[in-house]
């Protein structure tokens, strides 16, 4: 425990704190009073974060951090936290750029891929399928900050981050980048890359400049590529863009967490969930280099849908799946 003792401010008890977390209605309360622990400076500090995480703000926003790909990426309060199955995406991408050679086993994390997709949906999506895709009532993000997603999965992620890649240097673009976890995670995974961001939440942007620095990255505030170098066009390799995509019927049914901490512009993508992604690829091809690709993340019964707007783009589109991970990516390639 990192908690010092201190004359004046008396430190609870792992035991209390469990308490206060249960009846507060956290499920992994053991783990999440672990985390607490671990991470106040000060008894004072303790109690405050106890506070405010009984109170319902996200576990991540009162600890300052998640786990991502095997990282610690820094999250502040009222920032979008980075979901354990977007890692999927990351992965996904590195394989398609083409330097996972020496990864051992299936790179792109498991995904079955299909496409490319033609005509419409079977069905139209399913408001509380893409709301749990993006939120999935916490329960998985939640578990993925304790760690206790799956033991294999999570080393697999934090060895193949560790792995790097050398080679000359990738473009990297990470549109509605949050906290920028997405495009940090594939700088760690490619090795040297030119890496761009963009989030039109001026929290965001803040936070993802603290997270991409390190990786000398550029983060830019604005409306997806309205603020990027025009000189980055027909360039870019990796387009990554973690759009929001709960139809706006559907963001009432996310849990307290998601929709009365996290930025609205972060969930809420539209009548169908899709507005977001449609501008996005739209204007993808004009920016992918020769051979680059966009990935989005959906959700399952968005994902044709979404791939016949990648085709309306001009790419070629395919659909790639988790069962592992209940993770769906639409992948465009130019």
């Amino acid at each position: 425990m990192s908690v010092p003792p201190s004359p004046s401010v008396s430190c609870p008890s792992p035991s209390s704190i469990v308490e206060r977390l249960r009846a507060a209605g956290c499920v992994f309360a053991e783990d999440e009073a672990r985390l607490l622990l671990d991470t106040a400076r000060t008894p004072t500090e303790l109690a405050a974060m106890v506070e405010r995480r009984v109170a319902g703000l996200p576990l991540e926003h009162v600890l300052g951090w998640a786990e991502f790909c095997g990282l610690r990426i820094a999250v502040d309060p009222g920032v979008f936290v980075p979901r354990r199955r977007t890692e999927s995406l990351v992965r996904t991408a590195v394989a398609l750029a083409g330097r996972a050679g020496s990864l051992a086993g299936r790179a792109d994390g498991g995904y079955s891929a299909r496409g490319p997709v033609l005509g419409r949906a079977d069905d139209e999506p399913s408001t509380t399928s893409a709301a749990r895709g993006r939120a999935d009532g916490r329960s998985s993000e939640k578990d993925a900050a304790l760690g206790r997603a799956d033991d294999e999965s999570s080393a697999t992620s934090a060895a193949f981050l560790r792995r790097g890649f050398g080679g000359a240097r990738l473009v990297v673009v990470d549109l509605c980048c949050g906290t920028g976890a997405v495009g940090v995670a594939l700088a760690a995974a490619l090795g040297s890359v030119e890496l761009y961001a963009v989030d039109v939440d001026p929290a965001a942007v803040r936070c993802a400049r603290r997270n991409v620095a390190d990786a000398g990255g550029r983060v830019f505030e604005g409306d997806l590529y309205a603020p990027l170098p025009t000189g980055l066009r027909g360039r870019v390799n990796i387009l990554a863009a973690n759009v929001p995509y709960v139809p706006t019927e559907a963001v009432g049914l996310l849990p307290p967490e998601a929709r009365d901490h996290e930025p609205l512009t972060a969930l809420d993508g539209g009548t169908d969930g899709l507005d977001v992604l449609r501008r996005v690829a739209a204007e993808a091809s004009r920016w992918l280099a020769p051979g680059g690709h966009l990935l989005i993340e959906t959700s399952e019964a968005q994902a044709p849908q979404a791939a016949e707007a990648f085709a309306a783009g001009g790419l070629t589109a395919r659909i790639a799946t988790s069962d592992t991970e209940n993770a769906t990516v639409v992948i465009g390639t130019t």
